[in-house]
């Protein structure tokens, strides 16, 4: 029986409508030239516009509605007429963390075609595993005494045993599965002396399960300048929510930017959609202006098909952005070239259509 895949698309705001367009051409034309691909469609205008408009960002039963789909492909948030905490806390953490999308899956990948800015350096491949639903970005804390010069505010970190065991058994079982030979943790316990410490015993507890891989511990300060003096040293890190998300950016910093890097936030056990982004904001200084690199969004929607079990369709994604990267003949701006959203996206459709091509030769 033919499974079909339900996608809701959010677009959101800034360059997030254009680069989402990119990746819905790649995946129309996947629909197209393999029967076997059944996935349908519904957007979702819900951004700072819906906003201005209704007072809430998206419907009271917005959760309810998406909880309906197989997985989620979201662009970028963000607008100066609205905000930060309302773009963020309204619409982002709510499906994080009620979706139970506790994992935040970034590859750190240099591209075929792409130089690093780092000297001489070739091969960068690895993940950040990032805990997506606890740790930094907590709605935990609050201001006193406002306007006054004793004002308090204090926020605080909410690191659980659960929470981490949930991320360290994930990390390590993707080495393990993807023949990874170690796993780094990222962590600040000798300055930070619970929460922190709490995630080093139940890693350190975790890997115990795990002989067979390496595992250090990395001081956050020393860890970022590891992945500038030697990125390849890396196969996997996990962090906790603000760590990681500090260190993705980095990450993708050395591979050649944020409009280069996917992401995916992951309900492992499936009992909720998963949600497929790329890295970069929604960039409103380049917004509207048809220049933002598409890249990102579509190497999230390769992760996406993988999520969805099309691996096959994922590599097909993937090998074409090298491809293209490798020809030289398209590039963004971000990239030193002066070609359009729309020609990256076009270019990345052709290479899939003659990949695709080939492999059906190969196989008559």
């Amino acid at each position: 029986m033919t499974t079909l895949h339900k996608i809701a698309v959010l677009p959101g705001d800034g360059i997030g409508p254009e680069v989402v367009r990119e990746a819905m051409k790649v995946l129309e034309l996947l629909k197209e030239l393999d029967p076997s691909l059944h996935i349908d469609f519904e957007t979702f205008d819900w951004n700072s516009d819906y906003y201005l408009e209704n007072g809430r960002i998206m419907p009271e039963d917005g959760l309810e509605i998406l909880k309906q789909y197989d997985a989620i492909l979201f662009g970028a948030i963000g607008d100066a007429r609205v905000p930060d905490e309302v773009t963020i806390w309204q619409l982002i953490m709510p499906i994080r963390k009620q979706l139970q999308q506790y994992i935040n899956f970034r590859p750190v990948k240099l591209l075929k075609g792409v130089p690093s800015p780092l000297a001489n350096e070739k091969d960068i491949d690895f993940v950040i595993i990032r805990e997506n639903a606890e740790g930094e970005y907590s709605n935990s804390g609050g201001r006193l005494y406002t306007g006054l010069d004793q004002e308090i505010a204090v926020q605080n970190t909410i690191i659980t045993r659960a929470g981490t065991k949930k991320v360290a058994e994930f990390t390590f079982e993707y080495a393990k599965k993807h023949g990874k030979q170690s796993v780094t943790s990222a962590t600040k316990s000798n300055a930070i002396l619970h929460s922190m410490v709490l995630w080093d015993e139940v890693v350190k507890e975790v890997s115990r399960n795990y002989p067979s891989i390496h595992t250090d511990h990395y001081f956050i300060d020393a860890l970022v300048a590891y992945f500038v003096s030697r990125p390849q040293d890396f196969d996997v890190v996990v962090a906790s929510n603000l760590f990681g998300d500090i260190l993705s950016d980095l990450g993708s910093a050395v591979v050649g930017g944020l409009g280069l890097s996917p992401s995916a936030n992951l309900n492992p056990e499936r009992d909720f959609p998963s949600m497929f982004e790329p890295v970069h904001g929604s960039a409103p200084d380049i917004a509207g202006q048809g220049i933002a690199n598409p890249i990102a969004q579509i190497w999230s929607a390769a992760l996406m098909l993988e999520h969805l079990g099309r691996a096959d369709l994922a590599d097909v994604i993937v090998h074409s952005i090298e491809q293209v990267l490798l020809d030289n003949q398209v590039r963004t701006p971000d990239l030193g070239g002066s070609s359009t959203t729309s020609e990256m996206g076009t270019a990345i459709c052709e290479s899939i259509k003659k990949q695709i091509q080939e492999r059906q030769v190969n196989h008559s």
